[in-house]
């Protein structure tokens, strides 16, 4: 896990509901092929949830929860380290210091500030527009050299490697420049009802995702009421077929095949034959990490003991570079 050979993969995950077979397929499914090859920081980032308003012992619970996914799912502790947010206090340290060599132009033109004010337009405060900022520290502090990343946090990103390389250019070399990590394997992954849209745990429709936890007569429900198209083929075509092409990439990221593998199982078949098909690939790929899950999530002592652990290394890891930054700043150090 030290390998100082290994490059650095920074991931982090809000732990601000559960996660669903998109996060799983696009994301989660790839990460346990990842941990002998790169060392990897994977991060339940529990302060970024507090720009919206929680409640404590539920964000409490759903913090566990991640992390036992995250167990689930294949991640292995002995090769990755697994962690909270806040018991790392150098990532808030560091977003203060990034926050004085960011710009408001910068976060100004922030779309997911936007989104997230209209969506909450309550409860606009200053975590909600300096979150970037604390996103940049998180994977600034542990040198990362690749982020996983979807669309959406291409931003994010871009603003992590203009700090970083803004603040080198002031006080020489201090921070790696992250690059975004494009998993070999993966498939993006929509709404089952709205395929022209991604599949997210937000949705305020449950019939538009599948959660990694589900009970397989839900998610076979589910994919019986997916949207498909006008016509009978079962062809990839994202334009004129969205709905039967988001079932296709599905099928294959779960059963590891192509899409024209996947074409040609099913040809001359009905959409609903299809349908159940897929459903019945997934609850099949889903039922051993909802069992895993559950065992490590009443095992509290064991992940306490895994948290305590791990918060030490990414801890001995985040002051190396709090220290050099201070050092760069001019801050006594004793």
């Amino acid at each position: 896990m030290e390998n100082p050979n290994k490059k650095i993969i920074f991931s982090g995950i809000q732990p601000s509901g559960n996660l669903t077979l998109g996060n799983y397929l696009g994301a989660l499914k790839n990460f346990s092929l990842l941990q002998d090859e790169y060392r990897c920081y994977y991060c339940v980032v529990d302060m970024h949830t507090l720009t919206v308003r929680q409640d404590p012992a539920a964000l409490k619970e759903r913090s566990y929860a991640l992390l036992a996914l995250y167990l689930a799912c294949g991640i292995d502790p002995e090769k990755n380290v697994l962690f909270m947010q806040s018991h790392v206090p150098a990532h808030a340290e560091l977003s203060w210091i990034l926050g004085c060599y960011t710009y408001m132009g910068e976060l100004n033109r922030m779309t997911q500030f936007k989104d997230k004010s209209k969506r909450h337009s309550d409860n606009i405060n200053g975590g909600l527009y300096t979150y970037p900022v604390l996103m940049a520290a998180d994977i600034l502090l542990y040198q990362s050299d690749l982020v996983p990343i979807g669309q959406d946090q291409k931003q994010h990103l871009e603003l992590a490697r203009n700090v970083a390389e803004r603040f080198n250019n002031i006080y020489g070399d201090t921070f790696k420049i992250p690059e975004p990590f494009i998993p070999k394997q993966g498939a993006k992954i929509m709404s089952l009802q709205e395929p022209d849209k991604k599949m997210s745990k937000s949705d305020t429709n449950a019939n538009n995702f599948i959660l990694i936890n589900e009970e397989r007569d839900i998610i076979m429900k589910k994919f019986k009421r997916a949207v498909t198209d006008s016509g009978n083929e079962i062809r990839f075509d994202e334009a004129e077929k969205p709905g039967i092409s988001n079932l296709i990439n599905i099928y294959s990221a779960v059963k590891g095949i192509t899409r024209e593998d996947t074409e040609r199982e099913f040809a001359g078949l009905r959409y609903g034959d299809f349908k159940a098909a897929v459903g019945i690939a997934v609850a099949d790929e889903l039922a051993p990490i909802k069992e895993k899950y559950e065992e490590f999530l009443k095992n509290r002592d064991y992940l306490d003991r895994l948290l305590r652990q791990n918060a030490e290394i990414a801890n001995g890891a985040a002051s190396q570079t709090l220290r050099d930054v201070y050092e760069k700043v001019g801050f006594v150090q004793l």
